[in-house]
C-alpha cells in the first residue's frame, strides 16, 4: 500500500502476478499517486470480488487496475460491479503465453468496458500511466507531471537518436 492518499485499487489474481504488478505500483509512487493492493481471485473469490468493486467507490478509488493471466475474468467482474474506470492487465502465462488473457480482458461486452493494455512488462506501466491521466482529468498538478513525463520520454528518444549517431 501506498503512503498518499488512496485513489487507484490495484487487485491481482494471484500473487505470482506480484512481480509484474509491482511495476504498476512503482509508476504510481513516482507521480505521487496513493494505491492500495489486493490478491483477489475472480473465479475463487467471485464474492469478494464482487463487494471490492462494490465498495470502492465509497472508499475514495478512482479507478482500479485488475491484473490476471489464464481465462483472466477479473477486470470484468470488478468492472460489473462499479462505475469506475476499470483498466486490465493481461497476464502472460499458461500454455497460450497470454494470449488467452489479451482476449478474455478485451473481448467485455458492450456497456461493461475495460480499458486494457499490452501483455508482458509494459502493460502494468501502461495501465498506471492510464490511471495518472485519468486522475489528471481533475488534477492539474498531475497534468503537469505528465506532461514532464513526456518530456522525459522526447529527451531519451533524442539521446538514443544522437548516440547511433556518434
Amino acid at each position: 500500500m501506498s503512503e498518499n492518499k488512496i485513489e487507484i485499487g490495484i487487485v491481482m489474481g494471484s500473487d505470482s502476478d506480484w512481480p509484474l504488478v509491482k511495476k504498476a505500483c512503482e509508476t504510481l509512487d513516482s507521480f505521487g499517486v496513493g494505491y492500495e493492493t489486493r490478491v483477489i481471485s475472480a473465479h475463487r473469490t467471485p464474492e469478494v470480488a464482487i463487494e471490492y468493486s462494490k465498495t470502492a467507490e465509497s472508499r475514495g478509488l478512482k479507478a482500479i487496475i485488475a491484473a490476471a493471466g489464464g481465462a483472466a475474468h477479473l477486470a470484468g467482474v470488478l468492472a460489473a460491479g462499479t462505475v469506475l474506470p476499470v483498466i486490465g492487465i493481461p497476464v502472460a502465462g499458461g500454455a497460450l503465453n497470454g494470449l488467452d488473457a489479451l482476449y478474455a480482458t478485451v473481448q467485455m461486452p458492450g456497456g461493461v468496458p475495460v480499458a486494457t493494455v499490452a501483455v508482458g512488462s509494459a502493460g502494468p506501466v501502461n495501465a498506471a500511466l492510464l490511471a495518472v491521466q485519468i486522475l489528471g482529468t481533475a488534477d492539474q498538478g498531475l497534468r503537469d507531471k505528465f506532461r514532464a513525463h513526456k518530456e522525459t520520454l522526447k529527451t531519451k528518444v533524442a539521446a538514443a537518436n544522437e548516440r547511433i549517431h556518434q
